[in-house]
Parts: structure tokens; C-alpha cells; sequence
């Protein structure tokens, strides 16, 4: 089985996303990387879609913006992109996503040993 090169978060993110003339949906995205993830969705997306991705990591702020995703695989209602094109600014505000689900898990942690 082939490993996977970046760190997966398991995320709740509403996302929507589209393709020229060929689909039009939303879902919840799920295993989040640097470079790709799962979205649970009714709709069906062939893989090799190109797809543009919006998702909706915070409720204070705009969703992130990716130009371009490409559909990998689908089964079972749900399909995982690779993350291909996004602008600088959509980049960094991807980075910065990661960089504190990274540090979520600690966080939880150190309230609780507090906590005790």
C-alpha cells in the first residue's frame, strides 16, 4: 500500500465546488492535507474532473479559494482532490489552516492537564 507523503486532519468543513458545464455541488470535506482531500457529497464526480473548490474553514472568514482540484477517485459517496492550483494568498491561508490543526491536538491536551 503506498504511504502517504503529508499528514491527513480529520475536518468538518462545508465545502461547495464546480466544473465547467459537467457539476455543480457542496459536501463536507474530510481528510485534510497540504495537498488534497476526501469530500462527502451525493454528487457523483467522475475522476479526472477538474473541479473549482471552495471550502469553508471558518465562520469569520472568506471561504479558500482553489482554482483547481482534481478529482483522484470516487466510491461510496465521497471523492478525493489533489490540490493543484491555488493563488499565493489561498496558499498561505491553507498553510495557516494546517499549521493549526497541527496544533490542536496539543492545545486540548495542555487545557486539560491545566484543567486537572
Amino acid at each position: 500500500m503506498k504511504q502517504r507523503k503529508d499528514t491527513r486532519f480529520p475536518v468538518q468543513f462545508w465545502s461547495s465546488f464546480s466544473s465547467i458545464n459537467v457539476v455543480l455541488g457542496e459536501g463536507t470535506l474530510s481528510d485534510l492535507s497540504i495537498r488534497g482531500c476526501r469530500v462527502c457529497s451525493l454528487i457523483e464526480v467522475k475522476p479526472g474532473t477538474a473541479l473549482q473548490l471552495q471550502v469553508h474553514a471558518s465562520d469569520h472568514q472568506p471561504p479558500i479559494q482553489i482554482f483547481q482540484a482534481v478529482v483522484r477517485w470516487y466510491r461510496a459517496s465521497s471523492f478525493g482532490c489533489e490540490f493543484v492550483n491555488l493563488s499565493p494568498d489561498e496558499w498561505a491561508r491553507l498553510h495557516h489552516v494546517m499549521k493549526e490543526l497541527e496544533k490542536e491536538p496539543f492545545q486540548r491536551q495542555q487545557e486539560d492537564t491545566e484543567a486537572a
